[in-house]
This record gives C-alpha cells, sequence and structure tokens, in this order.
C-alpha cells in the first residue's frame, strides 16, 4: 500500500505560515518559490516541503532580508549552488548581527532615558 504526502490547500499554507493568500500568489508570480501542483479542478495544493520553504522565507523577510535576495538564496537553491546560498546567508547573517548591534545601543539608551524619567517622576511626585 503506498502512502501519499498530505498536501496543503492555498488557505491551510496561510494559516500555518501567516502570509496572507495574495502574498504567497504574489511570490509564485514573481518567481520566488515555483507555482505548486494543481488538482484537476485548477486548486493549488502544497507539500510539506514546499511549507518548509514558505516558513523559511517568511524567517528571511522578518529579518528584513530584501525579496530580490531571497530570489537569489532560491536561485541558487534551485541550481543546487550552495556556496551560492552559503554566501547569501552569510551576508544576510553579518547583516543581521549589526542591526542586532545597533538595537541594542538604541535599547541601553531607552533603558538610561526611561530610569532618568522614572526618577525625575518619582520626585515630582514625592514632593
Amino acid at each position: 500500500m503506498e502512502l501519499t504526502e498530505h498536501t496543503l490547500s492555498i488557505s491551510e499554507l496561510s494559516e500555518k505560515t501567516g502570509l496572507s493568500i495574495d502574498t504567497i500568489r504574489y511570490y509564485e508570480k514573481i518567481g520566488i518559490l515555483p507555482s505548486p501542483h494543481r488538482k484537476s479542478n485548477g486548486q493549488r495544493e502544497y507539500t510539506s516541503g514546499d511549507l518548509e520553504r514558505f516558513i523559511f522565507i517568511t524567517h528571511l523577510k522578518r529579518t528584513q532580508m530584501p525579496l530580490k535576495e531571497i530570489d537569489r538564496y532560491i536561485q541558487f537553491y534551485m541550481d543546487q549552488d550552495y556556496e551560492g546560498c552559503f554566501q547569501v546567508l552569510q551576508k544576510h547573517k553579518e547583516d543581521i548581527e549589526v542591526q542586532m548591534a545597533e538595537m541594542s545601543i538604541a535599547l541601553e539608551k531607552m533603558n538610561y532615558k526611561l530610569d532618568n524619567f522614572k526618577s525625575l517622576v518619582t520626585d515630582q511626585n514625592g514632593k
């Protein structure tokens, strides 16, 4: 007996990834992901592999990777150019580390200001 993989509809994929249906269709239209297999009635059906790719893309987008770079990564992946994949992700990792360092400095300044205002409020209310 052959087991078939459970497939997902576009609405199920949307629910599991947090992407809107329009965004999923857009990503397919611009070629970030290949068009999925379609049922005989024309409905898209996605595999667990498709789901994993969409989830990874959402992580890249949340870390501010431009769609152009995501597309480069996907093309390297599809071409099995793993060195290219590594380079794109390595560069993005470095960009994230810079952003995190900048955010850490901003957070320290914010905490300093908050502590200062808290003591001013306490002093003002204590008088």
